[in-house]
């Protein structure tokens, strides 16, 4: 059974501001959540609730519920900005 995924629009935000190709592979992985929310790679966050997955250079940082099987996308960004 899958998740269902949700994007703050924040998060919605800053997705739109990716350069296309970046867009892209981000979309891709954010639909994939849906199936596996802890992909290979993925880190669980110290400095704050949430996981993140690397997508080239950017990053997406998301919360799971794993009793609503609900993955809550709260940023998209940059490497260097994703985390302030």
């Amino acid at each position: 059974m899958s998740y269902s995924i949700s994007i703050v629009r924040r998060a919605q935000r800053e997705l739109a501001r990716l350069p296309p190709g970046a867009y892209e592979r981000a979309r891709g992985a954010i639909r994939a959540l849906a199936e596996n929310p802890r992909p290979p790679g993925s880190v669980k966050l110290i400095a704050r609730e949430g996981w993140r997955i690397r997508v080239g250079d950017y990053r997406v940082v998301y919360e799971i519920d794993d009793k609503r099987r609900h993955v809550l996308v709260l940023h998209v960004g940059h490497r260097r900005d994703v985390y302030h």
